[in-house]
């Protein structure tokens, strides 16, 4: 104990002036033991007895705290050993935390390291999930466009085996009709002969009656008056362009009576071409390998459509694509720009009409309407929300732009396909169509029935796009045959044909008549070669 050693100090101490003290004594006892009488001696050893009791007693009371000592050194010893031990031990645990401690940290930032990998694997799953999952609608779409693609071919090679076999019947009554046209060449040559003989009967040179002839014919077309107000029944063609490289689809007049026409073709372009001289003023291209099948023009606008699903609208100043409306779900078959130009209206063989809005930066699908057959022509009336359109199962259908509502049906008006409808300009209540059955019709929307039929029989609706067009009175009807590309004119209220023109050398679709704008060029054809008639 720490107080142990103080206390033996001490009690030593003692023991040594105690013995110190005894000597002392001693040396008395013997020196009191020659001088001193025997009582002396007696307290003398008396006292050294005491004395020697005292020191007794204080020598075992240093051995009993020695002994107390010793085993407190020794305690103090293994105490210390322990304390050591103790020391030692807690030293390695210190060391073993600190190892532990810095393990701990290393499997937390592993664990950090793991968690972050996870994440990242979790991300990469999510990711990988969508692009699966996108990737399985792509084959989806593709499978189905790839179906709808097949359904397109086996129906194209019916229609050309049907073209073949049509050609083939064709090319026979054209055989026939050669054989027939030779007998009346010969026959024509004979009654020539007899006029000449007829004429030198009365004493007429045939000089002077040519003169006369021809003086009559430059009188008739100085009163013709080309490029003045007023419909001029198409006589000649006054421009020929070469406009496509393939078929030229369809061709449409400025309806804001500017000088312009628009045609477009199977070569992806809509072009853009000056009546006056028959000068292209634009070029504006489409999706590269797909055709545009429909186009119009007005008020510095040009919209063309196609097979790629969409229509594309340009401003025609800068030649730059400013909408390109997006959400049929097959190819567009018609297109028109209501009055103002401030809407689209696009047919398709998705079975549906769609009315789009242009007026802003961002165009807006405003109106679907839907039917049960595909429509292959669509006309807007002058008030700018009635329309028409013509379809594949022979029927025409009366809308409300406003409401889209089908204000009309009237089936059957062809026993075949309608390929083109045009309101009559002077009597928005007359609608003048072109069928797969090969003739013109005139409904009144009033009665529901056809008051005029125009037909020829060398006239061949053939194609799909094939177009009629009505002049701006009303008076007469125009369209190309698909067969031989002659342009029949016929007069509308006896049905008679006016005019048979001869201009394509092969089968023709397009056809439309205009006012005339500032040229007076009022008639335009296109055909199966690419190839534009401008009309005089």
């Amino acid at each position: 104990k720490p107080g142990c050693g103080g206390q033996v100090d001490t009690l030593q101490a003692k023991c040594e002036a105690l013995e110190v003290e005894n000597a002392a004594q001693q040396r008395l006892i013997e020196a009191g033991t020659v001088s001193a009488n025997g009582g002396t001696t007696a307290t003398a050893l008396r006292n050294e007895t005491r004395l020697r009791d005292k020191l007794e007693k204080l020598q075992e009371e240093l051995n009993q705290r020695l002994r107390i000592h010793q085993d407190d050194t020794e305690k103090a010893l293994a105490t210390a050993r322990d304390l050591a031990e103790s020391r030692e031990l807690t030293q390695q645990y210190e060391e073993k935390i600190l190892r532990m401690q810095a393990d701990l940290a290393a499997s937390e930032s592993a664990v950090t390291h793991l968690t972050q990998e996870v994440k990242d694997m979790q991300s990469t799953a999510i990711l990988t999930e969508k692009q699966y999952t996108g990737l399985k609608e792509t084959i989806r779409t593709l499978q189905e466009e790839n179906d709808s693609l097949k359904a397109e071919n086996s129906k194209l090679i019916e229609r050309l085996v049907t073209d073949k076999e049509k050609k083939s019947d064709e090319m026979n009554e054209l055989n026939e009709m050669v054989e027939k046209l030779k007998k009346e060449v010969d026959m024509l040559r004979e009654l020539k002969i007899q006029e000449d003989k007829r004429r030198k009967w009365f004493g007429l040179s045939k000089q002077v009656l040519d003169d006369a002839d021809a003086e009559a014919t430059t009188a008739t077309q100085d009163t013709r008056k080309f490029g003045v107000r007023g419909v001029v029944v198409p006589s000649v063609a006054q421009h020929i362009v070469e406009a496509h490289t393939g078929d030229a689809n369809c061709i449409r007049y400025d309806g804001t009576g500017a000088d312009l026409v628009a045609s477009c073709g199977n070569d992806s372009l809509v072009k853009v071409w000056d009546t006056a001289n028959g000068s292209i003023k634009a070029t504006l291209r489409g999706t590269v390998g797909h055709s545009i099948t429909a186009c119009d023009i007005g008020g510095g606008f040009v919209v063309g459509a196609g097979s790629d699903k969409t229509c594309r609208v340009w401003n025609l100043r800068t030649e730059r694509m400013i909408h390109q409306l997006v959400g049929h779900a097959n190819k567009i078959t018609c297109v028109r720009l209501f009055g103002g130009e401030r809407a689209v209206v696009t047919g398709s063989a998705d079975r549906s009409l769609k009315i789009w809005d242009i007026t802003r930066k961002t165009y807006r699908q405003s109106t679907t309407l839907r039917h049960s057959s595909t429509a292959y022509s669509v006309d807007v009336a002058s008030d700018s929300f009635s329309m028409v359109s013509g379809h594949m199962d022979g029927g025409l259908r009366f809308w409300d732009a406003r409401t889209g509502d089908r204000s009309a049906d009237l089936g059957s008006v062809h026993e075949n396909a309608i390929t083109s409808v045009h309101f009559n300009p002077s009597n928005q209540a007359q609608v003048l169509t072109n069928g797969k059955d090969s003739c013109l019709k005139l409904v009144d929307l009033r009665t529901g029935t056809t008051s005029q039929v125009l037909r020829h029989d060398d006239f061949r609706t053939t194609f799909n796009w094939s177009s009629c067009a009505i002049s701006p009175d009303g008076a007469y009807g125009a369209a190309v045959s698909g067969t031989g590309g002659d342009l029949f004119v016929w007069d509308i209220a006896s049905g008679e044909l006016v005019s048979r023109l001869k201009g394509h050398d092969r089968g023709a679709a397009g056809c439309c008549w205009s006012a005339g704008g500032t040229t007076g060029q009022q008639v335009a054809t296109s055909d199966h070669g690419g190839k534009l008639i401008l009309w005089a």
